[in-house]
């Protein structure tokens, strides 16, 4: 029997990703289908390139998040205190 190929097809892999939760998503199905050997040599190639995409536009969006973060407070990040009850009210 033939193994399944899911990978996607060219034309979605060079899209952008519509959020951070969608290019995780994608990013742990190729992370499945490379692990459970289900993608030929040339697609396993294809899907490590699309997974670097992945990982920069995820990085790239908690960088920007981040700036948000900062501005919001003033510039500086507060570091956060699981253990401090009173930070929590």
């Amino acid at each position: 029997m033939p193994k399944k190929n899911t990978i996607a097809t060219t034309q979605e892999m060079a899209s952008p990703p519509a959020s951070f939760e969608a290019a995780m998503e994608e990013l742990s199905e190729l992370v499945k289908q490379m692990e459970a050997g289900d993608l030929a040599l040339e697609q396993s190639v294809v899907a490590y390139q699309r997974g670097s995409e992945l990982i920069k536009y995820c990085a790239n969006q908690l960088d920007k998040i981040e700036q948000q973060v900062k501005v919001l407070e003033t510039g500086i990040l507060k570091p956060f205190n699981v253990d401090n009850d009173e930070d929590l009210a």
